[in-house]
């Protein structure tokens, strides 16, 4: 799964535990999360009218399904996220807020109906994810496909980005993603390597670097994102900076992992601001062209600004 899919929102999350390097404010009902994580209420004209085409019209966004906390900000510069084939993950990654289960059958209208979304919210720059579907041959790469040219279609003017799952190292799918060629193509690594296997557990670190190697050697730009908190050491955050740069991935993204549920992987660490804005730098100095590194970013955060 992708880190902007329903992962826990900023404000449903359940209580995570203490951590010796965390400066939390307690409350007599238990501990509270770091002052840095609390979230401003979406203001602003464009916000306000969006919200209003959205209720009007019935549209859906994993902006508002995952109660994104930059989702007043997004709306304002024209972004917008969606998720496309439905909403049960044939995957059960231990961070993710997203059902696991039976998908139901393909709905093959929805290429259009997200386009007419887009052309409805008058969207400028639009993010397109999915939940994994490893129970179909295609990986649902044929509906991806069809969805990136219908938008183009109803909405030539609109840029996007497109974060995808790894379609289980099955090259042929991954070519229909290729053929169509989005302005950006994000694959999140979502950890480290050691931590892989415990947060990702049907992925491979290694298959997602492939991922991102294969887009890049067809001409795209490339895009990751990784969830500190975990328990991931400084230098295997280093570790995984390298790995991506050796597949020539353009743009990161660093947000704070948030536990959804009791259910969930248990955040070890909140990673303090200072050290994502440390982070940031690194990253630079690295060769990414951009690096978002904050407690609140997710995957799509300024995604408008990603495109070069």
């Amino acid at each position: 799964m992708q880190i902007n899919k329903n992962q826990a929102a900023i404000n449903n999350a359940d209580p995570i535990q203490n951590s010796p390097n965390t400066n939390l404010d307690k409350k007599r009902d238990g501990i509270s999360k770091p002052e840095w994580l609390r979230v401003k209420l979406p203001i602003g004209k464009e916000y306000a009218e969006l919200r209003e085409i959205v209720a009007t019209h019935k549209l859906h966004t994993i902006c508002e399904s995952g109660n994104c906390p930059n989702m007043g900000e997004c709306w304002g510069a024209g972004t917008a996220t969606f998720m496309i084939l439905g909403n049960i993950c044939t995957r059960s990654c231990g961070f993710c807020n997203v059902a696991t289960g039976k998908p139901k059958s393909l709905d093959l209208l929805e290429p259009e109906r997200v386009a007419e979304s887009v052309r409805l919210m008058k969207v400028k720059h639009c993010v397109i994810t999915s939940v994994d579907r490893d129970d179909l041959k295609d990986g649902g790469s044929v509906i991806w496909a069809e969805t990136i040219m219908a938008i183009r279609r109803l909405n030539p003017a609109t840029k996007f980005e497109t974060l995808i799952p790894d379609f289980q190292g099955k090259w042929e799918n991954l070519q229909r993603i290729i053929d169509v060629r989005p302005d950006i193509v994000s694959h999140n690594t979502e950890t480290v390597r050691r931590l892989t296997k415990q947060v990702r557990i049907q992925a491979k670190y290694d298959r997602s670097l492939e991922v991102l190697k294969r887009l890049k050697e067809a001409g795209l730009k490339t895009k990751s994102g990784i969830m500190l908190g975990l328990g991931e050491t400084e230098q295997e955050i280093y570790e995984t900076m390298d790995d991506l740069r050796k597949v020539g991935c353009d743009v990161l993204t660093l947000g704070q992992y948030l536990q959804p549920s009791s259910k969930h992987l248990p955040v070890k660490e909140f990673i303090r601001p200072e050290v994502f804005e440390k982070y940031k730098q690194v990253g630079l100095e690295k060769g990414f062209r951009f690096v978002e590194s904050g407690p609140l970013v997710r995957s799509s955060y300024r995604a408008e600004k990603h495109i070069f």
